[in-house]
């Protein structure tokens, strides 16, 4: 997995400075150790509190909720996309993308197949919105995760994604109004939907 290579890596890399180059000392070591470990907590803290969000979630039973109320949805399939969209952006601003997928996405599942929104467009157009929220202000993770590595302040990262922001909307929007654009590739490989 990404992660079991990441720890090889890791490993690989302090060898490498202990052994080969002799650059790396205990003091030094530990020095390392103490940043990556406040670098960590800082990202641990948010996903922490995404993971609670999401035990709540389910342990009142809401997405069981929000399905029954789904059901039998009358709208044009463009107004529910764009209405899930939405609300996805709003979930993006405060939970995790593992989150939305796992729990949330699966309630609209039913309503699009009552509607003729084909999936993998549904999908397609989830992953992306969920990847925006991952960068979204406030709590977007990237923004901690990006904090921590660099040292630069969330409130300069905040002041400059939104120009990227606005392109990336832009961006989702068109893949919800033109659907081609999505399943092309699909299509080229045999998908018939």
């Amino acid at each position: 997995t990404p992660t079991e290579a990441a720890a090889v890596a890791a490993a690989y890399a302090l060898i490498l400075a202990a052994v080969f180059y002799r650059a790396l000392t205990l003091k030094n070591l530990y020095g390392i150790m103490a940043y990556s470990a406040n670098s960590s907590a800082a990202v641990g803290l948010v996903i922490g509190g995404a993971l609670i969000f999401n035990y709540i979630v389910a342990s009142e039973n809401i997405p069981a909720t929000v399905a029954g109320a789904l059901t039998g949805v009358d709208m044009p399939p463009l107004a529910f996309l764009l209405a899930v969209n939405v609300l996805l952006l709003l979930l993006g601003c405060v939970l995790d993308a593992t989150t939305i997928i796992l729990v949330i996405l699966p309630l609209f599942i039913p309503a699009c197949r009552e509607l003729g929104i084909d999936l993998v467009h549904f999908g397609v157009v989830a992953v992306v919105n969920c990847m925006i929220g991952l960068i979204t202000p406030p709590y977007g993770i990237l923004l901690f995760v990006i904090n921590g590595v660099t040292g630069i302040p969330l409130r300069d990262m905040i002041r400059e994604i939104w120009p990227f922001l606005g392109m990336l909307i832009i961006a989702l929007l068109a893949m919800i109004l033109l659907p081609d654009l999505v399943l092309w590739l699909p299509r080229q490989f045999g998908y018939a939907g």
